[in-house]
């Protein structure tokens, strides 16, 4: 079987949950005897931890194309979509695969040309507050009402996305969670040189910095409790300049508080695996990678409400009301003082979360979704 994949920045990488999926899932396709192409960006780049891995336009066997675009904000996403689709189109693909809802507007041009396509709603993307209400969020509702139309499959995250399509569409979807594998852990080096951390010495929260994800919701909470405990923010802009200078605005005078910037590779991993304590504390979510590699990490996790995250660690985390800071504060409190209910928290939760989350088990699902 053939397969185009479009929607993603760039494969391989860590960017952003997308990125990380197709970065995995893509070989494990490979390796089951498929034929993938991943359409990257002509924008992006690898960053240096994949370095050397793309060699001759492949990666782990997976294909690499280039979907030509702009480098501008708002645009390049649209712009990419639009040049993959057109490819695609010409090719001998028998799925055309596009992921997230702005990218889906273009799925009908694969269509014309009698393409199967499926689209993966990996969230409710024009609800992100960095897209405002303006011309961008308008584009991407366009593009999930396209896919709704159009798509010969659609794939969802959780039960919330497959309530949503079946009331506002009346469309049937598939679930498939996303998968987790079993990391390997790695004592505080890097970290320790770079940013003065040690094992169990600081609260981490790791994600891109948009307002949907509730960063400045931990800081102004952090900023509620005594505690020796540094908090550390591992992470990046995504189109969003302004709320990342108002979150080091908001940390300004307080050297517990540590950005780290994007990491990836073994500093990654290092600060996973020397954490006390991992905070998700999201408005919004499709599925967390971040979720998932933090219980597979075998760490304690204080994380917002919201059902995409309850129904993901179930009674392994600790919650806190979506958006209250005097909750998140008191949360964070409790577990900062009692290293017995943070010692709780740990055990067994790396084999709850890979037992019920397998990559194996996605690719599977996927491919018998692609034979549907």
């Amino acid at each position: 079987m053939k397969i185009a994949m479009i929607g993603h920045k760039v494969v391989p990488s860590r960017r952003g949950g997308i990125e990380n999926v197709l970065t995995t899932l893509c070989p494990m396709l490979v390796e089951m005897g498929h034929d993938v192409t991943c359409y990257n960006r002509s924008s992006d780049k690898v960053e240096n931890e994949y370095e050397g891995t793309v060699e001759n336009r492949m990666y782990k066997g997976v294909r690499i194309k280039k979907a030509w675009t702009l480098n501008v904000r708002g645009v390049a996403a649209m712009i990419a979509s639009f040049t993959a689709a057109i490819s695609a189109s010409f090719c001998r693909y028998d799925i055309v695969h596009f992921h997230a809802e702005g990218p889906c507007a273009m799925l009908w041009i694969p269509k014309l040309f009698g393409k199967k396509c499926v689209a993966t709603v990996h969230g409710l993307d024009w609800q992100r507050e960095k897209w405002g209400k303006g011309f961008a969020s308008k584009y991407i509702k366009f593009g999930e009402k396209v896919l709704a139309k159009h798509a010969d499959e659609v794939i969802v995250l959780s039960r919330a996305a497959y309530d949503y399509f079946k009331e506002t569409y009346d469309r049937e979807t598939t679930i498939i969670h996303n998968g987790v594998s079993r990391p390997q852990k790695k004592e505080a080096d890097i970290i320790t040189e770079r940013f003065g951390l040690s094992k169990d010495g600081y609260i981490s929260v790791v994600s891109r910095l948009t307002a949907e994800k509730g960063i400045h919701y931990l800081i102004d909470a952090y900023k509620k409790i005594n505690t020796d405990k540094k908090l550390v923010i591992a992470g990046d802009t995504s189109d969003t300049d302004d709320y990342v200078r108002s979150l080091k605005e908001k940390a300004a005078g307080d050297p517990n508080i540590i950005f780290t910037g994007f990491v990836s590779g073994d500093t990654l991993t290092e600060i996973y695996s020397n954490s006390y304590l991992n905070v998700l504390p999201s408005d919004l979510e499709g599925m967390s990678l971040c979720l998932l590699e933090s219980l597979a990490y075998g760490n304690a996790l204080l994380c917002s409400d919201i059902p995409e995250n309850t129904s993901v660690a179930e009674d392994r985390a600790m919650y806190f009301k979506k958006s209250d800071v005097d909750d998140l504060a008191d949360k964070l409190k409790t577990l900062c003082d009692d290293r017995v209910l943070v010692e709780k928290l740990r055990d067994g939760a790396a084999e709850f979360i890979l037992n019920k989350y397998s990559w194996q088990d996605v690719a599977c699902a996927t491919l018998e979704l692609y034979q549907k």
